[in-house]
């Protein structure tokens, strides 16, 4: 087991990175150890901001010969508490906001590497730069950095098209357990010569090893994306049109198809300042796509929605701005939830087909449970990947509410699994989800991952406690 740090470790650890690159003072440290949403809250005994890859290394070997945990850190912008060390106060917190450059973009290759401390709308922006697209895209992306997307294996709107942040990623910059630098900084495509050991470290959540840098995959980018608002009756629909709108706009054509509840748009509406209704009459649901297809294209697939009865009203967006506008309403939900007061949520996934049943069959477990529970289920409905989240109900003190979030949890999950569903999408499993992933998961996957730990992290310095294992 790992051991708290001595005087003379830390002496050793500050000595690295110099002054500019540790604190232990308290009101630099608060914000680096409570999580967005205030469930979880830990100590440590010394921040380090490492400015290189050799210090992180460096300070990885002292922690390894000390036996002393790390927690590595980006953007803490997680949802389950992996990046937050545990509240004994022996775990020393590496955060790698530092590391910050964009070291090159490739534009004939399409590969941009960036150090594991750039934020992702850098990296967006320094690929647009070159007329070229990074597509991974979070509410978040102004503040998360790469190193922590990929460590989380984070999602968002274009997975539908492009796939998760493991499919983003040609190689890898990795410091391991023992204070070593893996210098997988490779920009193939085709690389047949063993393991791809990699997609060890994506979605590990620093158990492993801390990612230091990363080459990305590029894309040409959108010449003409249309976006569309529109009234749907039922989830049921919502399919139906996610499949006209694969048919209208080609293979490839949508690039993301969220679904949004009406209390959650109203919520928005609520709490948001400048947030409005962008449809005339109120819906049930709301569907928001993006479509790269020409004007026509777009407006053909509007009318054709409405010929059939799925839509009962829509909106294509006029301008950028408006494009914006609309997802602002999308991307504001979690902070007009917040807003609203207490709220349970998951983050899980079934296959898309099995989307209407699952929500429900869900929705009627909970209302039984907790009469009055305000669902606000919302998301990637085009991969499957729903945040089915529960407004504390009217009249409920939100302390009594959240202490029946595992009641809750247990209820959607076991419902999940029934409609051979994941319990968490991609926010990963930290400690929020650690003992309900051990209770899916089946004992051979539980102990092949606790064999891989073992191999690599023997001491169990690298972020215990998370994950599985």
């Amino acid at each position: 087991m790992p051991r708290p740090p001595d005087q003379a470790t830390l002496e050793r650890l500050k000595q690295i990175t110099g002054p500019a690159g540790w604190s232990d003072d308290p009101d630099t440290l608060a914000p680096h150890l409570v999580e967005w949403r205030s469930r979880f809250q830990g100590k440590t005994p010394i921040l380090l901001q490492p400015a290189s890859t050799a210090e992180v290394a460096a300070i990885v070997r002292v922690c390894a010969e000390a036996e002393v945990a790390i927690v590595p850190q980006g953007g803490n912008t997680g949802l389950v508490g992996a990046q937050i060390p545990r509240e004994n106060g022996h775990e020393v917190l590496v955060n790698l906001s530092r590391m910050n450059r964009v070291r090159a973009v490739d534009p004939v290759n399409n590969t941009l590497t960036a150090e594991a401390g750039c934020v992702l709308e850098a990296v967006q922006q320094a690929a647009a730069e070159k007329d070229r697209l990074f597509p991974l895209s979070l509410a978040a992306e102004g503040s998360c950095q790469i190193g922590g997307n990929l460590s989380a294996n984070a999602g968002g709107i274009h997975v539908l098209r492009y796939g998760n942040s493991r499919d983003l990623v040609l190689g890898l910059e990795v410091v391991t357990p023992d204070g070593e630098i893996w210098n997988g900084l490779r920009g193939l495509r085709k690389d047949n010569t063993g393991y791809d050991l990699k997609q060890l470290y994506i979605g590990a959540e620093g158990t492993l090893g801390i990612i230091t840098a990363a080459v990305l995959k590029l894309f040409p980018r959108h010449r003409q994306v249309e976006t569309a608002f529109v009234a749907v009756p039922n989830p049921r629909a919502v399919l139906d049109l996610l499949t006209l709108a694969r048919e209208v706009s080609g293979d490839g054509g949508v690039l993301a198809f969220e679904m949004i509840p009406q209390f959650a748009l109203d919520l928005v509406v609520k709490h948001v300042a400048g947030a409005t209704d962008p449809l005339a009459t109120p819906s049930s649901w709301y569907v928001l796509a993006d479509l790269t297809v020409a004007r026509a294209t777009a407006e053909a697939f509007m009318a054709q929605a409405l010929q059939h009865g799925l839509v009962s009203d829509g909106a294509l967006a006029g301008s950028a701005a408006q494009a914006a506008a609309l997802w602002k309403l999308r991307e504001s939900i979690s902070e007009a939830q917040k807003r609203e007061g207490g709220s349970i949520k998951n983050d899980i996934s079934v296959p898309v087909s099995e989307i209407p049943s699952f929500i429900e069959e869900a929705l009627a477990a909970v209302a039984k449970l907790v009469p009055g529970i305000r669902p606000v289920p919302f998301g990637h409905v085009g991969d499957g990947n729903l945040h089915f989240n529960f407004s504390q109900p009217v009249g409920v003190e939100q302390e009594a509410y959240l202490a029946r979030w595992e009641q809750v949890t247990h209820v959607v999950h076991a419902i999940v699994v029934a409609h051979g569903g994941s319990i968490s999408a991609e926010h990963g499993i930290g400690v929020a989800k650690r003992e309900e992933a051990r209770r899916y998961k089946s004992a051979v996957e539980i102990d092949l991952m606790r064999r891989i730990k073992q191999a690599l992290d023997p001491k169990g310095i690298m972020n215990p406690g998370k994950g599985i294992v």
